[in-house]
């Protein structure tokens, strides 16, 4: 049993490491696109089913509230947070409509959408992503080894090199915790530019 849970932490270990090695530039260039929106006046809108629903609820928190340091909230939502509008949704349309109507009322041109799909396949999420082109928002996908049909639908693509759930997830949430200090440190750090 000992030798099982160290076998789990060493292999989340590795595969965060490879993973962050591997896309330490595509990171630091998101981080600049969701701050530059900030400072224009868009917003971050996040979304994914099951566990990475909760990923998206916690970074959308970790954005508006804060993350590391004193500052202002920041525009961020997740889709998957209001029960009513979720179920409205699925009930007088289809499930695979819930995010893609959210984010054609919702979204202007030039917000940041992040969606997370370990699998990547979820109908829901490549609906939404859709939807998103048409209407000009900057696309981010969070997925992994699988899900490469998602990350083709995106401006940005973070592909996790595991089909492992629990792993893929653990990158995840790993990676909004970076976007969510680097973003604070472009917006706030001085003497660089801050919120208008």
């Amino acid at each position: 049993m000992k030798e099982s849970i160290l076998k789990a932490v060493q292999d989340s270990i590795d595969l965060k490491k490879r993973f962050f090695e591997e896309n330490i530039d595509n990171i630091i260039q998101v981080s600049k696109v969701i701050a530059d929106a900030f400072n224009d006046g868009r917003k971050l809108i996040l979304f994914g089913n099951g566990g990475s629903a909760t990923d998206a609820s916690h970074i959308a928190a970790e954005f508006i509230n804060r993350f590391k340091r004193e500052r202002p909230g920041l525009p961020a939502m997740a889709l998957n947070t209001d029960v009513a509008v979720l179920t409205s949704i699925a009930n007088d349309y289809d499930y695979s409509e819930v995010f893609a109507r959210q984010l054609r009322s919702l979204s202007d041109e030039g917000d940041i959408v992040i969606a997370i799909s370990t699998s990547g396949s979820s109908r829901n999420i490549l609906k939404a992503l859709d939807v998103a082109k048409r209407k000009r928002l900057v696309t981010v996908a969070f997925t992994g080894a699988k899900g490469t049909r998602m990350a083709s639908k995106t401006a940005y693509a973070f592909v996790v090199a595991s089909s492992d759930t629990p792993r893929i997830q653990e990158v995840h949430i790993t990676l909004g915790h970076v976007l969510c200090q680097v973003v604070e440190e472009i917006l706030f750090e001085v003497p660089r530019k801050r919120l208008r």
